[in-house]
């Protein structure tokens, strides 16, 4: 074996004898869980949560740099005092961390998006590329569901049902990249209830001492207990006048 690469120097005696780049222990790390860390392909619904496992990864070994499009790689060629050059061996190290990382960020890209990026030839391109595209989408989509439960109402579904449509509507907002206030959300759900609800909504916005939602839920269900409760009192109570009726009709039974 050794005379082997011997005879393959001897052949070659112009090949440059610089070590060439290894895979440092922490970049094979991140190759190697990337997809234990990001489980969901990124789509065109989870980007916010996609960026966010990225960054978690790439932080804490050292590879935000390489999505950073102003940070700026090491010179590929050394020149010296002397005035000769020479390759930079960082340079070397630093394009293959970065396109073992650009492969790796293509890996975790569902197909539907990859066309965006497949022709991309760094980390940092992928990155921004990505960014730009899904910015402008979620601005769209969050107009959208923030519509959506603006005139959001009670209608004929429960209580418990209503809330949920309500919370579900606040977590895709926050998935696409933004948040709805805790007083919005309170505004929203009381605007969204009957009249039969007025009385109660009344005292909620009259309140001195703000209400959090975990408060207003359970006072939102035992609202509904009740009316439905007063409601069934309503409907159930006898007739004045069916009974007079019936009265009268006994007694003219008996004296027959």
């Amino acid at each position: 074996m050794a005379d082997a690469t011997s005879s393959t120097v001897e052949d070659h005696p112009d090949q440059s004898t610089t070590e060439a780049p290894a895979i440092p222990t922490n970049l094979k790390f991140v190759v190697s869980n990337l997809k234990i860390f990001v489980p969901t392909l990124l789509d065109p619904d989870n980007y916010i949560i996609w960026k966010s496992q990225i960054i978690k990864i790439f932080s804490p070994n050292g590879f935000l740099p390489f999505l950073d499009p102003q940070s700026v790689p090491p010179p590929k060629i050394l020149v010296q005092s002397d005035g000769s050059s020479s390759p930079n061996p960082l340079h070397s190290q630093w394009h293959l961390t970065d396109q073992t990382l650009a492969a790796s960020l293509c890996s975790t890209i569902s197909n539907p998006v990859l066309p965006y990026v497949i022709s991309l030839d760094s980390t940092s391109t992928i990155w921004t590329t990505l960014a730009s595209h899904f910015q402008a989408s979620n601005r769209s989509q969050v107009i959208q569901l923030k519509n959506k439960l603006h005139n959001i109402s009670l209608k004929n579904s429960s209580m418990t049902q209503y809330l949920s449509e309500i919370k579900a509507l606040v977590d895709q907002i926050a998935t696409a990249g933004s948040l709805v206030d805790t007083e919005d959300i309170i505004l929203y759900i009381l605007n969204g209830l009957p009249a039969s609800y007025q009385s109660f909504k009344t005292a909620i916005r009259t309140m001195l001492v703000p209400i959090s939602l975990d408060q207003l839920y359970p006072l939102l269900l035992s609202e509904e207990i009740n009316l439905a409760a007063d409601a069934n009192r309503g409907s159930t109570a006898p007739d004045p006048n069916a009974a007079l009726f019936t009265y009268r009709g006994r007694g003219k039974r008996s004296r027959g």
